[in-house]
């Protein structure tokens, strides 16, 4: 079995200094925890995999083919491969557990 604790992944990914950390990569999916500091800007492009996001903690917008909408803690949201998206409006830290199937790819997209 492969458990996590959130609040794990979220000392992990501090202690490295980065915004995304990958922790699951089976052959069908890779997660990933995904944090966006109050007032700080999302640089995404689209993916080349299917997506889905929930917010774990904070408060913001997201906006997906140029429709958005407010997100907080318990939001969940899809996003279909190679459509546009980004988080803005970041009113509190955002943390967001990511779910791309197939695995996310860094090297074809960001």
């Amino acid at each position: 079995m492969e458990a996590f604790e959130i609040g794990d992944l979220m000392t992990r990914r501090a202690a490295r200094g980065v915004a995304y950390l990958e922790f699951l990569r089976p052959a069908s999916m890779s997660v990933a925890l995904y944090h966006l500091p109050a007032g700080g800007e999302d640089g995404q492009r689209p993916h080349a995999e299917d997506e889905v996001y929930y917010v774990v903690r904070g408060r913001a917008r997201v906006r997906v083919a140029g429709e958005d909408r407010a997100v907080e803690p318990g939001s969940l949201v899809f996003v279909p491969r190679r459509v546009p998206h980004a988080f803005f409006a970041i009113a509190e830290d955002l943390t967001l557990l990511v779910l791309f199937a197939p695995p996310h790819d860094p090297a074809q997209n960001g």
